[in-house]
């Protein structure tokens, strides 16, 4: 196997030769998340008297807008995009500003525009921003970046990542730093500055925590994970959703209920289960087997947007699909983490699976940004 991924990581790809596996593994996410929605909601729709595909064919509409899209900015040379990033950069955080004078609150949060047929959440379109305008910053240095460049790349960062903390919404805040470390790992940024950057990090959470910036309720819900044996009855509260999230995929044993079966989604018991928890909805109707089969596909997406950007013929092209690849990675392991009781519950969507157009269409954008790179060279 392992001399198999080596060939295959380096086999030799033609200039304007899109990477044909992400491309579709990324198709597959789409329609397979469409499927899984379908099953998740279908029942409760018809014992509540409602259109069974409702939820289905919403989603499918934006998964097959995104597909397009998707399609349409691989045949973009990416370097072009350089010429957008700062005008991205700075609707983007306009956006999260707009969001409190305009948004719609839901859930204890003030995060979305509701636009009637659909509701936009502007943070997600923010990571986006912030990965072009990275990569772009760095690739006009092409002498490496210094204490100057960091301090500017952190000013970049601080300002959407407040904005966002205040919503409250702390997955996406988490999410923009993991990037942005990431992405300046890549591009040369030396170790010193980034065990500086850390110790900085380290002392505004604090200052957060300490001038209650962060709220309690925040940061309970955010540890609570952490002490899932407790017998405190406010503690059990807050893990109400991991609690029946473990049940329902547990319940699924090695081939699955079946699906539109199992008891925990039929009868709704797992809160939010077609947005942040519907890996639970896979692990009850589809069994360890789907599980994994679904984790394999998540895994090879996440290889390929890796590959392509190791490959990359210039620094654009190589921040560009880390930073990417870091989104993806990260937002895979927190959701699925989160269902099985190892990460704090957060608000961070399971790629192109979890249930949210807007989400969707982020990650087909940021899917055909780095098949861009890989029409250009960056491919293996």
């Amino acid at each position: 196997m392992s001399l198999l991924l080596e060939r295959l990581s380096h086999r030799p790809v033609r200039r304007d030769q899109v990477d044909i596996t992400l491309l579709a593994g990324l198709a597959a996410l789409g329609f397979l998340g469409s499927f899984f929605i379908y099953s998740a909601t279908r029942q409760r729709l018809i014992m509540g008297g409602y259109n069974p595909q409702y939820y289905f064919q919403r989603q499918f509409i934006f998964v097959v807008i995104g597909i397009v899209a998707m399609c349409l900015i691989s045949f973009i040379d990416y370097r072009k995009l350089e010429s957008i990033a700062t005008p991205v950069y700075i609707i983007g955080v306009l956006s999260l500003m707009g969001v409190f004078v305009l948004g719609q609150s839901a859930l204890g949060a003030q995060r979305w525009f509701n636009l009637g047929f659909v509701q936009v959440q502007p943070s997600e379109f923010t990571v986006l921003a912030i990965i072009l305008s990275v990569s772009t910053f760095c690739a006009r240095r092409s002498d490496g970046l210094r204490m100057y460049d960091v301090a500017r790349l952190l000013v970049m960062a601080v300002a959407p990542v407040g904005l966002i903390v205040l919503q409250p919404d702390l997955g996406t805040s988490i999410i923009i730093v993991l990037v942005v470390a990431g992405m300046m790992v890549i591009a040369g940024v030396p170790p010193r500055f980034l065990t500086f950057l850390a110790v900085v990090g380290s002392i505004g959470l604090a200052g957060a925590i300490y001038f209650d910036v962060l709220q309690k309720y925040q940061i309970a819900r955010f540890t609570s994970f952490l002490n899932q044996n407790s017998t405190n009855a406010n503690i059990q509260t807050l893990l109400y959703e991991v609690a029946n999230a473990k049940s329902a995929i547990g319940n699924g044993g090695l081939f699955g209920a079946g699906a539109f079966r199992g008891m925990q989604t039929v009868l709704g018991y797992v809160p939010e289960q077609k947005t942040d928890f519907i890996f639970t909805a896979v692990g009850e109707q589809f069994g360890l087997v789907g599980a994994l089969v679904l984790i394999t596909l998540l895994g090879l997406v996440g290889w390929r947007m890796w590959v392509i950007g190791r490959r990359a013929r210039d620094t654009m092209g190589r921040v560009l699909c880390i930073g990417v690849f870091i989104f993806f990675a990260f937002s895979c392991f927190q959701n699925i983490g989160m269902t099985m009781g190892i990460m704090p519950v957060t608000g961070i969507p399971l790629p192109f699976i979890s249930y949210g157009g807007s989400a969707v269409l982020v990650f087909y954008l940021a899917g055909g940004a780095v098949l861009s790179v890989s029409r250009r060279g960056g491919g293996a």
